[in-house]
């Protein structure tokens, strides 16, 4: 793999703050909080539990956010288990999810066992609330550092996956055991690669007070409450992406850039000088190109080099990313071009994945390949380009139709989700009726009202571009439509109806008698 340089530009105004990550000058990662979706990943509560479902396993638990937090008995101390337990699983070692990170008892098998209904427990937010679902709980509460997660009440430690020089995970395993505090389980994370006991033990002294503090306040508060927020998005992502191959921080708020220089002297203050405060008049954005890549994020076809294109699809239950080779056709055999153009689907499908933050099922449909070399070829570049991704993840071979079937978890709504809202004419669908489809369906409406009897003079409101249709020609639809059935319809055109609504009222009465003939 060649080598990466990230660079890190954050955009804050008073009612957004954006964080942009660009490798090797390619924008791969867009994060955006608003003061009123502000995000509680890594936020602890003492919670209320407000029921037990049995059926599923599961309980619902009120930590004072209006929808009840949603807790599986996966994600609890007493299931044997650890792999849904942390909100980064990207920092777990597979050694590690082997093995209890909490202290040996005999464990129930039944959530029932373990909570009851009006029952008090601690949890931790592990996915943001996304459209009616509530935010995802666990209670295994883990306390991240810059280079440590602490787990309360555990004892294993795990390497992350990602280091993998095995002589430098026993070298890390030996120096963290040698500092672990009682009562905690450790994980070391990814930027601890090479770092010795002196840094260790600055994470595990901070992350150990921090514990002590919130025992304090878990006492005195009454559930619902907020325990402890995690920080902000933009320490946050300091915290999280501050590794070797990041080259460059830029802040275009001064009060923004003193905060996060603040904070880095207390958790490394040798990053202060990759941290810059831009004085440009251009928006930061806009001077560094992102701002017409994100315009883009919001198109269903995203176009690769040589004409060819993807398009991607987001439904109720899954994703659906299509592979077409659009105008190219490659210089050599059918089959080269096809192969080609899968090589650069699969790079540019990564990218989007992980730029629009899409989650759940994902369906890779790629060009059928006929050979079995192609296909591994292209499988491989397709998990390679993932590899960077800090969402778990997982690809299946791509099958004899070309179809990849994989998941990636979902912590937060994607940023389609996030920037945007139901279309109001048609709902989320993404299509409306034809003009031709509403016209017959008025004519349908006339009809059962003819059959029905009286009344015979009617008044239609309805949208401009149907009305244009229903009245246009001599005689027009509408006026073979009354002569047909003996009725008077006169016309009202409303712009404020979209084009799948129309609303019939009886001249006689002026009552709305829409419904009384609508199937």
């Amino acid at each position: 793999m060649s080598k990466i340089e990230t660079r890190i530009y954050v955009n804050v105004t008073d009612y957004e703050t954006r964080i942009a990550v660009v490798e090797n000058d390619r924008l791969v990662e867009l994060l955006t909080e608003r003061p009123e979706a502000e995000r509680i990943v890594g936020d602890i509560y003492k919670g209320k539990v407000t029921a037990v479902l049995p059926g599923i396993q599961a309980a619902f638990v009120d930590i004072g956010l209006g929808k009840a937090g949603f807790l599986h008995f996966s994600d609890t101390t007493d299931y044997q288990g650890a792999k849904n337990l942390l909100f980064d699983t990207d920092y777990i070692d597979d050694d590690f999810l082997k093995k209890p990170i909490v202290s040996k008892r005999k464990r129930s098998t039944n959530i029932t066992d373990v909570l009851k209904k009006g029952q008090e427990i601690l949890v931790q937010v592990i996915r943001e609330p996304i459209d009616s679902k509530g935010p995802r709980l666990t209670s295994i509460i883990s306390l991240p550092g810059r280079y440590l997660v602490m787990i309360p009440g555990g004892k294993q430690i795990g390497i992350s996956k990602k280091i993998s020089d095995i002589a430098e995970k026993k070298r890390l395993k030996k120096t963290v055991t040698s500092l672990k505090p009682p009562n905690f389980g450790i994980i070391v994370r990814t930027v601890a690669r090479g770092k010795d006991g002196r840094s260790f033990r600055a994470d595990m002294s901070m992350l150990t007070k921090r514990w002590e503090k919130m025992k304090k306040q878990i006492e005195k508060l009454s559930a619902p409450a907020l325990v402890h927020k995690d920080l902000e998005l933009t320490a946050g992502i300091i915290r999280d992406l501050l590794a070797p191959d990041v080259v460059e921080v830029v802040i275009d708020d001064k009060k923004e850039h003193s905060k996060i220089i603040k904070y880095l002297k207390a958790l490394d203050p040798n990053l202060r000088s990759i941290v810059k405060f831009y004085k440009g008049k251009e928006p930061l954005f806009d001077k560094v190109g992102i701002e017409s890549e994100i315009e883009k994020m919001l198109e269903r076809r995203v176009w690769i080099k040589r004409g060819s294109n993807i398009v991607i699809d987001q439904t109720e239950a899954l994703v659906t990313i299509d592979v077409n080779t659009g105008r190219f056709t490659g210089k050599g055999r059918w089959e080269d071009a096809i192969f080609k153009t899968n090589l650069e689907a699969a790079r540019e499908i990564a990218r989007q994945i992980r730029l629009r933050d899409i989650g759940g099922i994902i369906i890779v449909d790629f060009i059928d390949m006929d050979s079995r070399e192609h296909r591994q070829n292209v499988y491989n570049e397709f998990k390679n380009a993932l590899s960077r991704d800090r969402s778990e993840n997982y690809i299946s071979s791509i099958s004899d139709l070309g179809l990849v079937e994989m998941t990636r978890k979902r912590i937060r709504p994607s940023f389609m989700h996030a920037i945007s809202d139901r279309c109001p004419v048609c709902d989320g669908v993404g299509r409306v009726l034809s003009r031709e489809s509403m016209a017959v369906k008025i004519e349908r409406w006339f009809k059962r009202a003819a059959s029905a009897g009286k009344p015979n003079h009617f008044r239609l409101m309805l949208n401009p571009q149907v009305a244009d249709l229903l009245m246009a020609g001599k005689p027009s639809r509408l006026r073979n439509l009354e002569k047909k059935l003996r009725q008077k319809i006169d016309v009202i055109i409303d712009t404020t109806l979209h084009p799948e609504e129309f609303t019939v009222l009886d001249s006689n009465t002026d009552k709305d008698v829409t419904d009384k003939f609508m199937i």
